[in-house]
């Protein structure tokens, strides 16, 4: 692929997110002020890898802003088409998270500058020298930012690049589940490589049958490789003829979950990058779905994601020591 300066784009949210760490001497809870937002995660994660990314979206001009930015170029991630907006805050996630490290959300978003993305700040240059795009469904709520989002896709597309897509659903975030609905279902049309959960799965299908799930997803959309996320029980691929199960590195010490999901799909991104999406045996789904849950499992036994993405060697010695 010449003229490819980047080895993955991404186009979508960057927040704050607020997650609790511990009380106050006068009880209050405390809120420690993570860099959050799933396509930076998956970028952090890939920079960790040893892969070139770039980031598409907008921030406030303000105090969130300018820390959101700085952790990003902090990691590697290029940000020559992170827009700071002067007239709109930098968007905030309130992150509850329970005994289980499960999580709800609670966000302040009504605008947030991630959702006044333009089509017309979108860099072509930038996405045409890409081997991969990646967005999901956050940057699709609303119709400026639907419109930017698409047009990206369009772009991505002309210019060759893997189209892959992970839908994150956040119902709080979406003025009705039909319209979530709906753009997870316009990305699937446009993807190659689809990273799901079996939320997802349950919510697009209504069941928690996920080997049925994805022949609904592969026969409609043709997509060539999807990968499923099951949380606590593994995850699986599907590609071609092929269905590989990978049960998943439990942890005693989870502290929270933010961040496993975008680990896991960094990790599949990179084995593509590697690897191509041609001629996967059965063994290389395999070798990717091991090394994605074991990175996925390192992060949940950390405070945040973007800031704290495992190695490769962290993530292959892990792996052997559950041998």
């Amino acid at each position: 692929m010449k003229n490819k300066i980047f080895d993955v784009t991404a186009l979508g949210e960057l927040l704050i997110d607020f997650t609790e760490n511990g009380e106050s001497s006068q009880g209050n809870p405390m809120m420690e002020a993570n860099p959050g937002g799933a396509p930076c995660n998956v970028l952090a994660m890939l920079e960790k890898l040893g892969k070139k990314t770039a980031f598409i979206g907008k921030v406030g001009a303000d105090m969130f802003g300018d820390q959101l930015k700085k952790a990003v170029e902090e990691v590697g991630i290029d940000t020559r088409n992170l827009i700071m907006d002067k007239k709109h805050h930098t968007t905030l996630a309130f992150v509850h998270t329970y005994p289980d490290g499960d999580r709800d959300f609670s966000f302040y978003r009504d605008p947030g500058a991630d959702m006044m993305l333009t089509k017309e700040e979108v860099q072509k240059e930038l996405i045409q020298s890409s081997r991969i795009f990646h967005f999901g469904t956050l940057s699709s709520t609303h119709e400026g930012v639907r419109e930017a989002t698409r047009h990206a896709i369009e772009l991505a597309k002309e210019a060759g690049c893997i189209i892959t897509f992970d839908p994150n659903l956040r119902p709080p975030l979406w003025n009705s589940l039909e319209d979530a609905r709906r753009e997870i279902e316009y990305g699937m049309t446009k993807c190659d490589v689809l990273k799901i959960s079996d939320n997802e799965v349950e919510f697009l299908f209504d069941t928690t049958d996920y080997d049925k799930g994805a022949a609904l997803i592969r026969e409609k959309y043709n997509i060539p490789l999807v990968l499923i996320t099951m949380g606590k029980d593994g995850s699986r691929a599907y590609y071609k003829d092929m269905r590989v199960e990978v049960a998943p590195f439990l942890q005693e010490n989870t502290i929270e979950t933010t961040g496993a999901g975008d680990t896991f799909c960094a990790s599949s991104l990179n084995y593509v990058l590697e690897h191509g999406l041609e001629d996967l045996t059965e063994e290389n789904l395999k070798e990717l779905l091991t090394f994605a849950n074991a990175a996925a499992s390192l992060i949940t036994t950390r405070k945040g994601a973007l800031r704290v993405m495992p190695s490769k060697e962290e993530v292959l010695d892990f792996i052997a020591s559950r041998k």
